[in-house]
């Protein structure tokens, strides 16, 4: 358990145990390979309590220039941007923002959220705010709720186009948008602006399904999720709003 947790290999732990550092419901372990019940026992080591958890949720706010993968033999990925302490979770990005592309991302060890969060039956809506280079209108917010055709003849779901801004006095016009669909395929909102005759410049997702962007996150910055944000994903009615672990930390 305290190897999981990123408290040292099996040979240091092993020390720890030998040195007398590590307690059970207050009485040393003489045994590295002692079974515990993490719910039921109180674990110490140096006189620090240790709280267990199998799954981490991670909100981070992802910066262009990073890759969405746990490992990559060319760019940084999210996985890099984190602290030694969630090393031992192999935490994971759910789903991916392309390369250039900001904004939050949820990093999770938590397979069955994952998949629950990216099936395409749950139709899970993402939000995504651009800068497109045209003018943004009635026409394509009629278009993007029919589905539009991308450039292999996929047909995308209906989707719901709400435009901020549109200035038509520069030279090409430029929009700002915010766009919800309910897919992810590849390159998906640039590849629906191209369909309707237009190119976006910047793009940053600013929700997935009830998880919002914290502003208080700086770019690269993460925490982990709230108590209430985690039973909202999970489709639990919540009762506490309260913080979750260290969620002040990581910024």
């Amino acid at each position: 358990m305290l190897a999981h947790l990123g408290y040292g290999s099996r040979s240091d732990l092993k020390k720890a145990v030998k040195n007398g550092l590590i307690e059970v419901n207050g009485i040393r372990v003489k045994d590295s390979g002692m079974q515990v019940d993490p719910e039921q026992d109180e674990i110490t080591v140096s006189g620090e309590k240790i709280v267990y958890r199998e799954f981490v949720y991670l909100l981070l706010n992802k910066p262009q220039g990073v890759v969405s993968a746990t490992e990559d033999n060319r760019d940084r990925t999210v996985v890099d941007l984190l602290s030694e302490a969630y090393a031992p979770f192999d935490v994971f990005p759910v789903g991916r923002l392309d390369k250039d592309t900001e904004g939050l991302l949820l990093l999770t060890n938590d397979g069955k959220l994952a998949h629950n969060l990216l099936s395409p039956r749950k139709h899970v809506s993402k939000t995504y705010y651009a800068k497109v280079e045209g003018a943004v209108g009635e026409n394509d917010k009629q278009a993007f709720e029919a589905g539009v055709e991308l450039d292999d003849g996929y047909v995308t779901m209906p989707a719901q186009l709400r435009v901020l801004t549109c200035d038509i006095i520069v030279d090409p016009p430029r929009s700002e948008i915010e766009l919800t669909i309910q897919e992810g395929k590849f390159h998906q909102v640039k590849r629906m602006f191209q369909a309707v005759g237009k190119r976006v410049v910047y793009l940053k997702r600013i929700s997935m399904g009830p998880l919002q962007l914290d502003p208080a996150l700086g770019l690269g910055e993460y925490r982990e999720l709230t108590r209430e944000e985690l039973e909202l994903l999970q489709g639990k009615p919540s009762h506490d709003s309260g913080p979750g672990v260290d969620d002040d930390l990581h910024k």
